[in-house]
């Protein structure tokens, strides 16, 4: 309930830099706040961005820290545009990660505060992209990803050493808030609130002018307007397909194999013995003799276990050796003994006294070698073609980090290359709005999109120990606006939409002035000399409206920003036209007899104000220690980067 109090305090990317580094390498954590390499040595030139008591943020590494974050950025919103990302703060708050990061680098020196190599390598060991699928840590995979992100084993370590530090020393100055009544009362009562307003339309396409603009008119608008009219990236895919098919023949089983695999699983196919027995314990072994005489009256064990106020378990299809782990081999060796509906007991088990009774036996006859010979073949021509596709995948991966390229690997491991045409990160073409990818390119597309043009190719698994892909970026064609004769009509219904809600604009700050001064909303709409839709009447409980992480309409929303009896106007979005909003009632909340939500808030409010106590407690040593900003570097970053992604702006 309280993303709308979360929202005033974090921007759009603040969740976005938690933990950065990590996810560059392996998506192993969200993006965040993990710094990379050695500042001052890591990449080794650019200006300085920032100082710390001997330590150096120089704009080479700002630089290469704000790209990554930015195609990571990319990987799970492929339609990211590098001016969107620096227009909602993206390479601000890298820059002050990174000076967080160095401040509380040079603090820990200070203060004699260091990372253990043991800290990290468990640390290590947990990242899900680094373990095997038995889930334990593969030096294999670490060095792997390692190759495959280009990064050093040390520049890793210092990353994590620096996230492990970042997270000891400010998480305790935020534990242990505990906010009072008072200061949680307003919070909570606003979540109650209530508000009731009058909305009416004011549509662009009731302006819509009959007459077309001139060619150098269009052309001009469409210049200025290029950026709603741009494409997005379009990139073909090369990839080459491999199938643990491939290996099909190579991984039939010999009879010796099928031969060995049935003398090293024989007690699997040996004759089995199995017994399903109800079992009663009671806490004295007077008790127990007591229901083990009304069974031996007649009485079944469920019956006499019902009268006493208890209940028989049901065990079925037991085997001598699972009974004996259950109950103890005396009692495994008596019910394998005795035949159906037999009453054992009462003999002494771990939890009190026990009587079972044998209520089914089962045989089940030995199984020789020819009556399963066919799911040893499976089993085994399984194994092998996974371990085939293995050690193939394992020699593809060597050769691609040993600098062969993408041609010389698939021509060498006879693979067959294969291109997609020009592709959206969808998957859509552009041209061809029917067209859908295939399910082989379907897996690629985001790994594909998220790789640079350079980036060496990358395996990628489309049915994991089944088949893989090896791909890389084709052609890439850089976001751009088509030529206008291409998208003229689109173009010309744009521009008189446009000039429509200019026109609507005029019209609904008129009708706001109106109103204002006394006017009803329904009177001002009706004599606006324009067919309108009719006001609406709008409103709710704010904590209804702003549920969870679920946006309400604009026009709602506005309702809780604006001041008793005022009006107000506000564009629809996309030239569509504007709303005149009338704030009519306010209903106020109080919460102070509802103790559940103002703990709810209290213990929400408790971690955003923990988080600030960080963020002050990183200022004030950055203060303490004379840290130095260099107030041009995000802005020189920005434009070294708007430069080489210029086909994302």
């Amino acid at each position: 309930m309280l993303s709308v109090f979360r929202s005033f305090i974090r921007s759009k990317f603040g969740a976005l830099f938690a933990i950065l580094f990590l996810g560059v390498i392996a998506a192993a954590f969200i993006l965040g706040d993990v710094t990379s390499g050695n500042y001052g040595s890591a990449l080794g030139g650019g200006g300085t961005a920032a100082k710390a008591d001997g330590y150096n943020l120089t704009e080479t590494e700002l630089q290469d820290r704000v790209q990554r974050v930015f195609e990571n950025a990319r990987r799970t919103n492929p339609g990211l545009q590098i001016g969107d990302f620096f227009a909602q703060g993206g390479a601000a708050q890298v820059f002050d990660q990174l000076v967080a990061s160095l401040t509380l680098k040079a603090f820990a020196d200070d203060q004699g505060v260091h990372i253990s190599k043991r800290l990290v390598d468990a640390q290590i060991a947990q990242i899900p992209a680094f373990q095997d699928a038995a889930g334990n840590f593969s030096n294999d995979n670490f060095r792997a990803l390692l190759v495959r992100e280009r990064l050093t084993e040390q520049a890793l370590r210092d990353d994590i050493s620096r996230e492990i530090l970042q997270r000891h020393l400010l998480a305790p100055v935020g534990l242990g808030v505990k906010l009072t009544d008072s200061m949680v009362l307003p919070y909570a009562s606003l979540l109650l609130e209530a508000r009731q307003g009058t909305v009416a339309a004011i549509p662009a396409v009731a302006f819509l002018d009959d007459k077309n603009p001139t060619d150098a008119q269009l052309a001009d608008y469409y210049k200025k307007n290029a950026s709603r009219f741009t494409i997005p990236e379009q990139r073909r895919i090369r990839y080459a397909l491999i199938d643990a098919e491939r290996f099909a023949q190579a991984a039939q089983p010999t009879e010796a194999e099928i031969s060995a695999s049935y003398n090293q699983n024989k007690a699997a196919y040996a004759a089995k013995q199995s017994r399903t027995v109800e079992q009663l314990v009671l806490p004295t072994e007077a008790g127990a003799k007591a229901i083990a005489d009304q069974v031996k009256g007649g009485k079944s064990l469920a019956a006499a276990a019902q009268g006493a106020g208890l209940a028989v378990a049901t065990l079925a299809d037991q085997s001598r050796e699972a009974l004996t782990a259950t109950a103890g081999k005396a009692v495994a060796d008596t019910v394998f003994a005795g035949k159906q509906g037999d009453l054992i007991g009462p003999v002494r088990g771990s939890l009190g006294w026990l009587l079972l009774r044998v209520t089914a036996t089962k045989e089940t006859p030995a199984r020789p070698l020819d009556a399963v010979r066919g799911e040893i073949v499976t089993t085994l021509r399984a194994q092998k073609e996974k371990q085939l596709l293995s050690d193939f995948t394992g020699k593809i991966e060597d050769a691609i980090g040993n600098g062969d390229s993408f041609e010389e690997v698939v021509k060498d491991n006879g693979l067959k290359l294969e291109t997609s045409p020009p592709l959206l990160a969808t998957g859509k073409q552009v041209k061809d709005q029917a067209y859908a990818a295939p399910a082989d390119i379907q897996p690629l597309l985001a790994p594909v999109f998220a790789m640079s043009a350079d980036d060496d190719a990358q395996l990628i698994p489309i049915t994991p120990d089944k088949r893989y892909a090896l791909a890389a970026p084709g052609d890439i064609v850089a976001a751009a606006p088509p030529p206008l004769a291409e998208v003229k009509q689109l173009v010309l219904a744009q521009y008189k939409l446009n000039a429509g809600n200019l026109k609507a604009k005029a019209l609904a700050e008129q009708i706001q002035a109106k109103v204002a001064k006394g006017a009803k909303l329904a009177d001002a709409i009706a004599q606006a000399g324009v067919k309108l839709p009719a006001p609406q009447m709008l409103g709710g409980r704010r904590a209804d409206i702003m549920r969870g992480e679920q946006r309400p309409p604009a026009e709602v929303a506005i309702l809780f920003a604006m001041a008793a009896n005022t009006v107000k106007t506000l564009p629809i979005g996309q030239d569509r036209g504007y709303f005149v909003v009338q704030l009519n009632a306010i209903e106020r909340g109080d919460a102070k007899n509802q103790p559940a939500l103002l703990n709810q808030v209290r213990t929400q409010l408790a971690d955003v104000v923990g988080q600030e106590y960080g963020q002050q407690f990183e200022r004030a040593i950055e203060k303490e220690l004379g840290v130095t900003r260099n107030a041009k570097a995000v802005e020189q970053v920005r434009s070294a980067l708007a430069a080489t992604n210029s086909g994302d702006q």
